[in-house]
């Protein structure tokens, strides 16, 4: 199986693993899984860092690409395609993290299961769209 984790569960993968649920932590341990992080995700804990949103503890943003990596996770980029096209993602009028959203588009449209705590997306998800939480 394919997976993309959200920021969030991104975060727990690598900084608090026992903050992830079973099924989440199951499928991330499963070696015939292929698990991936968007560039999505680094640019929203970059931009929350530097807003004051967000304290990394004992990791700054660019650390986060090694921990990924060492995690054996896959980079994923945004191309410019899905990009152009995240209006096609019906909006949820109880949705508006924007960062969620256009992981859960890079999901549906590149195939991945989202890894996600996000209950708007975990009740009710985009025609498609698989999330595991």
């Amino acid at each position: 199986m394919k997976l993309l984790l959200d920021t969030r569960a991104f975060l727990w993968a690598v900084i608090d693993p026992d903050r992830l649920s079973p099924a989440a932590r199951g499928a991330l341990c499963d070696p015939g899984n292929t698990v991936a992080v968007s560039a999505v995700s680094f640019w929203e804990v970059a931009l929350k860092t530097a807003l004051g949103k967000l304290t990394l503890s004992g990791k700054d943003p660019e650390g986060l690409i090694d921990a990924a990596l060492a995690q054996g996770f896959d980079l994923l980029p945004l191309d410019p395609g899905p990009a152009a096209r995240f209006h096609r993602l019906p909006t949820h009028p109880q949705h508006r993290d924007p960062f969620n959203r256009m992981l859960a588009w890079q999901a549906l449209a590149e195939g991945y299961t989202l890894v996600s705590r996000d209950r708007q997306l975990t009740r009710a998800p985009p025609d498609g769209l698989r999330v595991l939480w």
